[in-house]
């Protein structure tokens, strides 16, 4: 099958914004992955009970995981969040630490910003290399549109600022184990700060050029055979 590069007009606002939400997993899955741990410090703060804590913050996971399955709706954020909680209350029940149940998503987010930080290094931005597909510019923005590069670079280093400003606040919480704290800040630094870098990578891409969409062409219809008339029988 041959494919055609064709330029198209610039990308809707709209279009890149909702692009940009369910790239990182949309308001419903972030909504998800913050209620477990609003349980979690809730609980933990009234009780002090570490494990009536850990395993309520599992169970409403599992009962949103769930609702997503009663509904048909993808599970792929689900089942990180259903893991990553998973990990969390094992960690701090191993330990005895209330503090721990944060340790592995804080972990995470620190791999993450990495790897955005490397994707930057390497000219290959990550925000550039989900949003391509989902754009159907695929990654012509790398080769043939540097405006674009530029906007994927920039909208890159917001998420890398991101995550850089959890870590700067979430560690020193964990270190002085202020448990309380720490589950507070988690949950203002997760949907807040998330919409406001969807905003910025939005703002950011509504001025770059616009994508150089691939399309695909329709292949050419197979010739077809001559029916043979009854005189040709003959």
């Amino acid at each position: 099958m041959s494919h055609s590069l064709k330029s198209a007009g610039k990308a809707e606002k709209p279009e890149v914004d909702t692009s940009l939400i369910d790239a990182f997993g949309g308001v419903r899955g972030m909504v998800d992955m913050t209620v477990p741990g609003f349980v979690f410090v809730l609980l933990y703060t009234i009780t002090k009970d570490l494990a009536l804590s850990s395993w309520s913050a599992v169970g409403i996971t599992v009962l949103l995981a769930l609702i997503r399955l009663a509904r048909r709706e993808t599970l792929k954020h689900a089942f990180g969040g259903v893991l990553g909680v998973g990990i969390g209350a094992f960690v701090a029940m191993k330990s005895g630490k209330a503090e721990d149940f944060y340790l592995p998503s804080m972990i995470y987010g620190v791999v993450l910003g990495l790897v955005y930080l490397v994707s930057v290094l390497v000219r290959w931005p990550l925000i550039g290399m989900m949003l391509g597909p989902i754009l159907g510019e695929n990654m012509t923005w790398r080769t043939q549109n540097p405006g674009r590069l530029a906007a994927y670079t920039k909208a890159t280093w917001v998420w890398i600022a991101l995550f850089a400003l959890r870590a700067a606040i979430l560690f020193p919480l964990y270190w002085a184990h202020k448990v309380t704290w720490l589950g507070v800040a988690k949950i203002g630094l997760g949907v807040p700060p998330w919409l406001i870098a969807i905003y910025l990578s939005w703002l950011i891409l509504s001025k770059a050029p616009p994508p150089i969409k691939v399309l695909q062409e329709e292949e050419p219809a197979e010739p077809e055979l001559p029916v043979p008339t009854e005189a040709e029988h003959r």
